[in-house]
Order: C-alpha cells, then sequence, then structure tokens
C-alpha cells in the first residue's frame, strides 16, 4: 500500500488501526466481529469469574466502518478477544505475516497461521523496524493476570508508538524518552471492571503522556466494548492538543 505521507493511522475500531509508515501498512489488533455478537468482558476466555463489570452489554457495541482493508501485515499485541477475535482468524490469509510476542507465537501457528514472526527486541519488515515494548495492563494482581501485553514502534522516516494496553508507568515513559516518536496512538477508554483500578489509560495517563512529548498523541481503543468507561467527549474536554478519532477517521504526518 502506498501514502503520500510518512505516517498514517486510520482508526477502525476499538485497538483495530491501519497504521501506514513510509510505504508499509500494518493491521493492528483485528477485532471484526459484527455488533453485539460477542458476550460482555466478564463472559469472555480468560477474564477471571470474581470480576463484574457495571454493564453487560454485548460486544463490540458499535458496527465496523466502511474501511478499505488493505494491508502488508499484522501485529497483535496481544489475545485478549477484543484484540484478536475468531472473526478475524478466519478472515485473514494464513500466509499473511503475523508479528506477536513470543509467549503467544504457538497459539497463532496452532491456528493454521504459515508466516508468525514473534519479536522477542526488534525485528524489520519492507523497510521498517519494529521494536517490541512494555505494557502494563492495570494495576497489582490485576495487572499479572491480564498479562502479558507489549507495544510496538516502527521506525521508518518518522518514528510512530502504538502502546497497547497499557497504563501511563515508567517504561512507557522510557520507550518515548528512548524513541522520540513522531506520533504515539493511545488505548484509551479508561476500561474497568467494578474491582480494581482501571486497566487502560484514562484523563490522567493521557496527559502524563502529553506531557511527557512534543508527538501527535491520538487516543483509540474508545466507545467500542463494554467496560470501557471514559467516552470521547469526556476525554476531549478534559485534555488539550490529543486527538481522539472517531471510527474511520484517519490521522496523517
Amino acid at each position: 500500500m502506498t501514502s503520500d505521507s510518512e505516517i498514517s493511522v486510520q482508526l477502525v475500531r476499538n485497538a483495530t488501526v491501519l497504521a501506514t509508515v513510509d510505504d508499509t501498512t500494518f493491521l493492528v489488533d483485528p477485532l471484526f466481529t459484527p455488533q453485539g455478537e460477542m458476550p460482555t468482558v466478564t463472559d469472555s476466555p480468560g477474564v477471571p469469574e470474581f470480576l463484574t463489570t457495571a454493564n453487560q452489554k454485548r460486544n463490540p457495541l458499535v458496527s465496523l466502518p466502511d474501511v478499505d482493508f488493505d494491508y502488508d501485515a499484522v501485529i497483535v499485541t496481544h489475545r485478549h478477544p477484543d484484540h484478536w477475535d475468531e472473526a478475524a482468524r478466519e478472515k485473514l490469509d494464513a500466509d499473511v505475516p503475523l508479528f506477536c510476542q513470543p509467549e503467544e507465537a504457538d497459539a497463532f501457528s496452532d491456528e493454521g497461521f504459515s508466516d508468525v514472526r514473534p519479536v522477542e527486541d526488534k525485528t524489520s519488515f519492507d523497510g521498517v523496524t519494529i521494536h517490541r515494548t512494555p505494557g502494563q495492563h492495570g494495576h497489582g494482581e490485576l495487572a499479572e493476570g491480564m498479562a502479558p501485553v507489549s507495544g510496538f514502534v516502527f521506525e521508518g522516516e518518522k518514528t510512530l508508538y502504538i502502546a497497547g494496553d497499557t497504563i501511563w508507568y515508567d517504561p512507557v515513559e522510557a520507550t518515548l524518552d528512548r524513541f522520540e516518536p513522531d506520533m504515539v496512538v493511545l488505548n484509551g477508554g479508561a476500561a474497568q471492571f467494578d474491582q480494581g483500578e482501571p486497566i487502560t489509560m484514562g484523563v490522567k495517563d493521557i496527559t502524563a503522556v502529553r506531557e511527557t512529548t512534543d508527538a501527535t498523541v491520538a487516543v483509540v481503543h474508545m466507545e467500542a466494548i463494554n467496560h470501557c468507561l471514559l467516552s470521547r467527549e469526556e476525554l476531549r474536554t478534559e485534555t488539550e492538543g490529543v486527538l481522539v478519532p472517531e471510527d474511520g477517521d484517519q490521522i496523517s504526518l
């Protein structure tokens, strides 16, 4: 796929984005299930039974926008069902280059994917250097139970940092300091169970990122899954200098 800009990120829905660096496009965290055809988060595989949510809406909360899915490779930050679903497994070509966490490589291979490329530290694809970066999906014991999760940095003529499902913590700040990205994509929504603190970024986390970097900051992972309680309107009202795209919107440098 070609692009007139060195970095272009199109939000599809939730954390699913089409990220173009130079002339290479990565499909990140594909969630293709039609609206309402997944259970609530607390009824999803891998979620501890003791967790409850403020509502029991079925996911995804919204339909897929009309987007041209033209991409060269797939990146999966982690295999939670709102980032990798059965519909994606069925839709994607088995031989697509698929980058992932080392801990999850075997699971993709078991599902029939033949070009699985676990990223231990860094790798390259089509002239783009890909670094895997740390993430912490919540606080305390809950974060330990939600692990492992990762972010990814894409280095071409310019640098893109997709932070993944993480809160603001020291390794995120270290990643910003190390790579000095031109664009940062954060997973917002302040996703939260009735138990514990938020497991994705809320206003304070996003503000901390905004104050740490001169990069363009965009926030996705909002208004699509039932435990994401922070709305786009609230985030726009309570932050400055942050882009909050609607589903289908594209941000370019």
